[in-house]
């Protein structure tokens, strides 16, 4: 979903200049540029969601066609949490910034990386934290 509206924005990935120092006051502005793009697109989207949810109460006589469309209202609600959730994941993110800590591994501190960040703005873990702790979840069957 994130990534879909990175594209859909067209953020030009960031550039660093040679010499550039890591989560440089250029680079948290891109981010938090990025971050609350996605946050206001998302919240654009619940809200359509809400208004078309109060519109769309049609009651159908036929049983396959109410099915049908609680069915469809099911799939939508469950779509809008998911993003729910990335909100909550974007002020967590938002408030890393503001703190200092955006672009670091909560495992083992290093630098996350920009283009990990460019993919996955959100993200609290480098590449080698997530692919361990994905191997992990497989193991224990998660």
């Amino acid at each position: 979903m994130a990534e879909d509206i990175l594209h859909k924005k067209q953020f030009a990935p960031y550039s660093p200049k040679k010499g550039e120092q890591y989560m440089s006051a250029k680079q948290l502005v891109h981010f938090r540029n990025i971050l609350s793009s996605i946050k206001d697109e998302l919240r654009d989207d619940i809200e359509r969601t809400v208004h078309t949810l109060q519109d769309e109460a049609t009651v159908f006589a036929d049983p396959n066609d109410r099915a049908s469309q609680e069915s469809d209202i099911a799939l939508e609600l469950r779509n809008r949490d998911r993003e729910r959730k990335l909100i909550k994941k974007i002020d967590e993110s938002i408030e890393r910034i503001e703190n200092g800590e955006y672009g670091y591994c909560d495992s083992c501190g290093i630098e996350i990386g920009l283009k990990r960040l460019e993919a996955r703005p959100t993200a609290t873990l480098c590449i080698d934290c997530k692919t361990l702790e994905e191997h992990r979840e497989r193991q224990i069957g998660k």
